[in-house]
């Protein structure tokens, strides 16, 4: 996980550069750039696709801000997810929204750099209970179609209704080049942003399947691989390292399918064949395996008992008693 995704306001600075710097000293860069339209009061009614002009203004020129703090920094994506919806039949035109909606998109992608992204998210519901304004990575890809070639659509694994096939999902927006992110999470019932994996890990090898199966794993492809998850009854870090290591496991598993064995069985017709050869895959402990790499490379085969071993959780634990609790303002 070599880089840190920036939340603004959550993680502003005076110097983004000197914060570029710093964290370049401490071995980590600096990722995606994710923009904050949805915790102000005057955000109740939308944010982009408010019905009072001044606040759409507000919420654009956040847009603006955090394009121009990834400039600064020099990273490439700036990502955007709306809470903006309407809880009532009539409340707002949906039609209209989306219009206020693809302008403000419209203004914030032309103040891309050429070699930046806008990435957009979707979420089925909430906090808006009756529309949603991006409700599906149909609307998103729609949107990213019109505004053009650097503008991706991101999958929140965890922003679906139940029973939602994401590798469709991901295999589609892959053949359109249209899927520039990931945030891994899972849930049980809506947007619990649990550890990927967790609930759901034969999804999560599904879904790397056709990562790799388009041949997209390497960093030409694009596909910025991000964890949004929170956690609140277990230690934070040792919840990061564990995601890390199950999205290393499914990939791993992803890696070991037999594709010739699976073309043959698929062009035969061979539906129990093809399941089998598929299912080989994912029953397979590649834990060995990633220990083995963990070791070739020099690190501990165990990220977790390393961790443990090294004390650090009660180090910051002791440092930070009567600081600042996370929240809002992070």
């Amino acid at each position: 996980a070599p880089t840190v995704a920036l939340h603004i306001p959550w993680d502003r600075v005076d110097d983004y550069t000197h914060l570029a710097g710093f964290a370049k000293e401490h071995g980590v860069g600096l990722g995606t750039i994710n923009a904050n339209v949805f915790q102000d009061d005057d955000y109740m009614l939308g944010s982009v696709t408010n019905p009072d002009p001044a606040v759409r203004r507000k919420a654009i020129d956040h847009l603006l801000e955090c394009v121009d703090i990834a400039a600064q920094v020099g990273v490439r994506d700036v990502k955007l997810w709306f809470s903006d919806g309407t809880n009532y039949p009539g409340q707002d035109s949906i039609r209209v929204r989306q219009d206020r909606l693809a302008q403000a998109l419209r203004e914030t992608y032309a103040r891309l750099n050429p070699d930046q992204r806008l990435l957009l998210e979707y979420k089925l519901f909430e906090p808006a209970f009756y529309t949603t304004d991006v409700p599906d990575w149909g609307t998103a890809y729609a949107h990213c179609l019109r505004l053009g070639e650097k503008a991706q659509v991101v999958i929140d694994t965890g922003h679906h209704a139940p029973g939602t096939n994401i590798e469709f999902i991901v295999a589609f927006l892959l053949r359109e080049q249209k899927l520039g992110a990931f945030d891994f999470n899972s849930r049980f019932y809506a947007d619990d942003d649990l550890m990927v994996g967790s609930a759901d890990p034969f999804q999560l090898f599904r879904i790397m399947h056709e990562i790799v199966s388009a041949d997209a794993l390497k960093s030409g492809a694009g596909i910025a691989f991000m964890l949004d998850q929170c956690h609140n009854i277990e230690p934070k870090i040792p919840a990061q390292i564990r995601s890390v290591m199950n999205v290393q496991e499914a990939t791993a598993k992803a890696l070991l399918v037999d594709h010739d064995a699976l073309a043959e069985a698929q062009r035969a017709g061979d539906v129990l064949g093809a399941n089998a050869v598929f299912m080989d895959a994912y029953n397979t402990d590649v834990r060995p395996l990633l220990a083995d790499v963990r070791r070739e490379m020099g690190l501990d085969p165990d990220p977790v008992a390393a961790y443990q071993r090294s004390g650090y959780g009660d180090k910051i634990v002791a440092e930070r008693v009567g600081g600042q609790q996370a929240g809002w303002g992070a």
